[in-house]
């Protein structure tokens, strides 16, 4: 899978309102470095064997043992296998086996939740840096803005038109850019390196991800926290009923196989005992309604969080949309002034060519126009990167 160029992401949507889309979002995992893929890899795998051997709990193991005793009077060589598996406990069976399932799909949310985190913190890390590129651009054009205007005031203190002061003023607001400059060339650097330490590549290797608003129908039904939440309800359901089968009768299979090879005194050799049946158990502890009250609460707990949890991520996505909102109108203000700067480019290239304008007045307003078109093209980046906050909560 490839990602779209940026170039034609800030083209394409330069009019086009952010809530028109609906295409599915697709971002590439490929952007990780392999080991960070690999480790993910392993917590999947993990969370399956772990979940297996959860299901097969409640299945007792088999005892083998193997005896061999001495003494002056007698000389015994005995194995024997026994079996003490429960076959009924109250419900407590079929619990624990929902509750391995549900603990399955517990850490099978939590992995995947990480997994779209690591993806996202590397995804905006890329868009950060084309932002960074654009910023560096737009400031070395506000230096040459500042630089004209520098020279301009130079020239009308040697004219006797202004003071010392004014020039002052201009050389200090030229000096501002040039500081914001080495910021930004020391920001990029910083967020290159930390780029590198999860990606698969360098920056420049990949290309800028589209993303589109999901409606919010659709974010909620495949929220990761909201399917988390519920799966932590359905684990303590389940772990719940087996806190109170573990505190009611108990059947079980008893078995017993036991071999004699060799006693001298009663003189057996190879003779097989036999024995099986049935046993019921029900403990007694005085703490049993602690403990089964103690994992009632947990459930409803969980129960509450999600409730939370819905709220929450509701309140999320608004606050999103609100500042989807937000950058659309500081865009639409900038188309504004671009087209503005190109209706005023006109008349002073004309008013140039008559004599009546110079080519720093024109070169001031270009680079101003430009600057206004780097500006859109931010604003784009800012809001694929509210977008993709978005993405990195839903499956």
């Amino acid at each position: 899978m490839h990602f779209q160029k940026s170039a034609k992401i800030v083209f394409f949507t330069i009019f086009c309102p952010f809530f028109l889309f609906s295409q599915e979002n697709k971002i590439d995992e490929k952007i990780l470095s392999d080991d960070r893929l690999k480790l993910f890899d392993y917590s999947k795998k993990q969370n399956e064997e772990s979940s297996s051997k959860l299901r097969k709990d409640w299945i007792n193991p088999i005892t083998f043992s193997y005896e061999k005793s001495k003494s002056d009077t007698n000389d015994t060589l005995k194995s024997a296998i026994n079996i003490s598996q429960p076959i009924f406990k109250s419900g407590g069976i079929y619990s624990a086996i929902k509750y391995a399932n549900a603990t399955f799909d517990y850490t099978k949310y939590d992995i995947e939740l990480q997994r779209k985190e690591l993806i996202k913190e590397a995804t905006t890390m890329l868009f950060n840096l084309h932002i960074l590129d654009l910023n560096i651009k737009k400031n070395e054009l506000l230096l040459k803005n500042a630089q004209i205007d520098v020279f301009t005031k130079k020239e009308q203190v040697l004219n006797g038109f202004i003071d010392t002061s004014t020039l002052d003023n201009a050389i200090l607001d030229a000096n501002v850019i040039k500081n914001n400059l080495a910021d930004l060339y020391y920001e990029k650097d910083e967020l290159v390196n930390n780029f590198e330490n999860i990606a698969s590549g360098e920056y420049t290797s990949f290309e800028l991800p589209f993303l589109n608003l999901v409606d919010e129908q659709s974010f909620l039904k495949r929220n990761l926290e909201l399917s988390k939440a519920k799966a932590n309800v359905t684990k303590n359901d389940y772990f719940s009923d087996m806190t109170v089968a573990k505190y009611l009768p108990t059947v079980s299979f008893e078995a017993n196989h036991t071999q004699y090879h060799q006693d001298k005194k009663e003189k057996l050799s190879n003779e097989n005992i036999y024995s099986y049946g049935l046993s019921v158990s029900m403990p007694f502890d005085i703490r049993a309604l602690n403990d089964i009250e103690v994992e009632k609460i947990n459930y409803l707990s969980s129960k509450l969080n999600l409730k939370n949890s819905e709220l929450e991520e509701k309140n999320y996505y608004k606050t999103k949309l609100s500042k989807l909102k937000m950058l659309e109108n500081k865009k639409k203000i900038a188309q504004d002034d671009y087209k503005l700067y190109d209706s005023l480019l006109q008349v002073i290239v004309e008013e140039k060519n008559a004599e009546l304008k110079t080519q720093s007045d024109v070169d001031i307003l270009q680079n101003s126009q430009k600057i206004k078109s780097i500006e859109l093209k931010i604003y784009e980046l800012e809001k694929q990167i509210e977008l993709l906050n978005l993405y990195s909560k839903i499956s």
